[in-house]
């Protein structure tokens, strides 16, 4: 498969054109003309990098690449050692940001439901495949405690339970995927009686507390793990190409 064609489809599907990022998405790094076998991970890190040269990956496709607002221009360092990695071996670097946890089939918050047997209204801020907080029900009958020890169970890895005052079922939930954390004051607004993201902050707390929302952080590596391995698997079906996930362990 010709890689510009491949990126070109990617960033259509994506509408990646759409968003205002942090990052480059699309092509960050290219590497040779012809993709034969492409590899997923979530973040580009030098390990997943080692992988992909000896798996002879022709793309590395990733939630988490590179270039990212104001980081410092200078390719020194780890970033030297990765960016020479792709170079010498004439890898191509893919990566999509904000299209990735939008996208209303392909997405992480889209695939994170499924996995987490969500049901799906809609998006607190935007039409599917813009919005980023996403609203729904989780399955009956589910209080605060009884949804973490689900989301442990789904996702392999015990979130992190902010209990709100007041218990019983919850029958609304919002999420988005990462480091989202600070939607938890619209996740309110919107009436659910939970939030679950990624990530957890100091002040996170306080305010699931005081505004009497439970906040679930079920990891940021967890709950991104999933939209990437989707577009991995659309990519092969699409193009005939061999796609590898590799999931390189992350405790945050």
């Amino acid at each position: 498969m010709n890689r510009d064609e491949l990126v070109a489809a990617c960033d259509r599907l994506l509408d990646a054109g759409r968003f205002r990022d942090y990052t480059v998405n699309g092509l960050q790094v290219a590497g040779r003309d012809r993709v034969v076998r492409a590899m997923s991970g979530v973040t580009a890190c030098q390990a997943l990098l080692d992988e992909a040269v000896t798996w002879g990956a022709d793309l590395l496709l990733v939630h988490h690449g590179y270039f990212w607002k104001n980081e410092p221009v200078a390719i020194t360092g780890m970033k030297q050692r990765r960016i020479r990695t792709l170079l010498l071996n004439d890898i191509n670097l893919l990566a999509y940001h904000l299209p990735l946890d939008a996208h209303p089939e392909l997405g992480n918050n889209a695939e994170l439901a499924r996995r987490l047997d969500f049901s799906v209204e809609g998006c607190a801020d935007g039409e599917p495949g813009e919005g980023l907080l996403w609203l729904g029900s989780p399955p009956p009958g589910l209080d605060a405690p009884g949804l973490a020890r689900h989301v442990g169970a789904r996702l392999s890895r015990e979130p992190l339970l902010i209990e709100a005052a007041n218990g019983g079922e919850i029958r609304r939930i919002a999420w988005c995927t990462g480091g989202a954390q600070d939607m938890i004051t619209a996740a309110w607004e919107a009436g659910a009686d939970a939030f679950l993201s990624g990530e957890i902050s100091e002040r996170t707390t306080h305010l699931a507390r005081e505004l009497g929302i439970h906040y679930l952080a079920a990891g940021h590596h967890a709950t991104e793990r999933y939209g990437v391995q989707a577009l991995g698997e659309w990519l092969a079906s699409e193009f005939g190409l061999e796609h590898r996930f590799v999931d390189i362990d992350n405790p945050a």
